[in-house]
């Protein structure tokens, strides 16, 4: 199926993101794929270290050993999962306090790659619920690197509505002090 690309602005991708837990069977185009790769590799960190890993299961084989690490109550049929990872000993630690940054650098290139997905017309689902050491041990991930986020990707099954349950800025801004 030949998808059109809609073009929209990041403002839209941050409004109509949804967390998506089913997907069809279609395969996610590569070009798309790659796309959302480029999305998180682009993504910001501190001093600019880039502490980053980014594993792509598309196997089946690979798929399941990603959903078998997880433990959410819902069973995700996703064509793709990616796998964001980072690397503590190449990210930045703020000296004043040993405030490590690899899992706020990772964060961002995952949001990236989240929103690169929405314009793309491509369902994720933002994931924390899973087996470290169990993925880590199936995709033989590195023991020096650390696990952040999952997230499937693929064509959404069904179409989600207008998020509704946000604070409203009154409550979450505070000017001058809190």
């Amino acid at each position: 199926m030949n998808r059109g690309i809609r073009q929209m602005n990041v403002l839209d991708a941050i409004k109509t993101r949804r967390s998506i837990r089913k997907y069809t069977s279609e395969k996610v185009d590569p070009s798309l794929l790659e796309k959302v790769l480029e999305a998180g590799r682009l993504a910001p960190s501190a001093h600019n270290k880039q502490p980053w890993h980014f594993v792509v299961a598309t196997t089946p084989q690979a798929v399941e050993k990603v959903k078998n690490a997880y433990v959410g109550r819902t069973e995700i049929n996703a064509p793709v999962f990616i796998v964001v990872c980072a690397d503590p000993k190449e990210a930045w630690v703020r000296e004043v306090d040993g405030e490590e940054f690899w899992k706020i650098d990772a964060s961002i290139a995952m949001q990236n790659m989240i929103l690169a997905a929405t314009e793309l017309g491509l369902g994720t689902c933002w994931i924390g619920a899973f087996k470290e050491k169990a993925l880590k041990r199936a995709l033989k991930i590195p023991r020096r690197i650390r696990i952040v986020a999952i997230t499937p990707l693929g064509y959404p099954a069904v179409k989600k509505g207008e998020v509704v349950d946000r604070k409203p800025l009154s409550q979450i801004v505070h000017y001058e002090h809190w």
